[in-house]
């Protein structure tokens, strides 16, 4: 995470503060370092996903795909092979 910090206001359920607050007696850390940390790795996790999809378009628009019948053929036959 950057040493650099700007403020952001987030509104949470009364359940979700109070949790958050119980975890950040338990973690000693403060409510805004854990939902900061939260908040980073739910923005790199989705970015993940939506890069992954992007990915799967741009093979499917150079026709890079293979069609689900012999994918299954072959995901067959290499569990045949292992037994």
């Amino acid at each position: 995470m950057s040493t650099q910090s700007e403020t952001v206001t987030v509104r949470l359920d009364s359940e979700t503060k109070s949790r958050l607050e119980e975890l950040a007696q338990h973690t000693r850390r403060t409510k805004s370092f854990l939902a900061a940390e939260a908040i980073a790795d739910y923005v790199e996790r989705e970015l993940a996903i939506i890069s992954g999809i992007q990915h799967g378009l741009d093979d499917v628009k150079a026709g890079r795909t293979v069609p689900h019948e012999v994918a299954r053929k072959r995901i067959m036959n290499t569990l045949a092979r292992k037994q």
